[in-house]
């Protein structure tokens, strides 16, 4: 049993335990993991990779990524959303027009500060745990590419402020809207926040981890070729999928670079990325 399960993970629990909630389901021994972690607050898309499929992560937790997040203007919160310490400012509220016209210094690529409360290990130990213990470090900037990010609507009578983003692996959302409200001399925070795609796969089309059970789940599986079809796919014959299994190396033409899926027979044999002229395996999913 191998491929993907699409988790609309419920706001309130962590993503570990909407893992441990479907792997109760899977056969003993079934590896399991997932492509992207979501934040307890977080409600949304969440992919399950099961069995060799686990080996095509990165392949999915690289593609763009889309949210629907409400924030709450003219306060600051200590985790930069709704579960931290919240301190209300005497700033001003942003007005409509304002972050409308702040909205494009925020969109291609830009640099991030991860917050405290995130997972990224710094001298070897998470912020989060680093947060909780009461201590803030320096962190490192990083670049994130943001494709999209729109005022949906805003709500001056409770200054809250609904956002559409799209952006690429990486991005802190919860950032994303505090550094807008800041840089317009105010602040904000996360009281909502939902993945509701990840490349091709759609939040609409994930099951609440609590209708799943040991005889429907089976019927939730996506297939490892459908997992990567947003690669180019090459399609080769029973003779180079027997060297495929090997992993060796394909002759391809010199215009040919990046990654690609190699199908045989209706099924995905490997993954290989190709650059001048010669296509070397990242993946190998057959055995010879």
């Amino acid at each position: 049993m191998s491929g993907a399960i699409l988790v609309d993970k419920p706001s309130g629990i962590s993503s570990a335990r909407a893992v441990a909630m479907v792997k109760r389901l899977l056969p003993k021994k079934t590896k399991v993991g997932h492509t992207g972690t979501l934040d307890p607050l977080a409600s949304g898309l969440l992919i399950i990779v099961v069995g060799k499929a686990t080996r095509l992560s990165r392949y999915v937790t690289d593609m763009e990524k889309s949210y629907a997040a409400t924030a709450r203007l003219g306060a600051t919160s200590t985790t930069l959303d709704a579960e931290g310490d919240i301190l209300e400012l005497e700033a001003p509220i942003p007005t409509e027009n304002s972050i409308r016209a702040a909205l494009p210094n925020f969109t291609g690529c830009i640099k991030q500060l991860p917050p405290m409360a995130s997972a990224v290990k710094v001298g070897g130990e998470r912020l989060y745990k680093l947060h909780r213990e009461g201590v803030e470090v320096e962190r490192e900037e990083r670049e994130v590419e943001i494709h999209a990010f729109d005022l949906v609507s805003m709500d001056e009578s409770e200054n809250e402020a609904a956002f559409h983003i799209s952006c690429g692996s990486g991005t802190y959302v919860r950032s994303l809207a505090s550094d807008l409200a800041e840089s317009l001399g105010s602040g904000a925070y996360l009281t909502a926040l939902r993945r509701t795609a990840v490349g091709h796969f759609e939040a609409e089309k994930s099951a609440s981890p609590e209708n799943l059970d040991e005889s429907t789940i089976k019927n939730h599986i996506i297939p490892m070729t459908k997992m990567v079809s947003h690669l180019p796919a090459v399609e080769v014959g029973d003779e180079v999928a027997a060297s495929v299994a090997n992993g060796r190396s394909m002759e391809v033409s010199e215009d040919m670079a990046g990654s690609f899926r190699v199908e045989g027979g209706g099924e995905l044999l490997a993954v290989y990325e190709a650059g001048g002229g010669v296509a070397r395996p990242e993946v190998v999913l057959c055995a010879s």
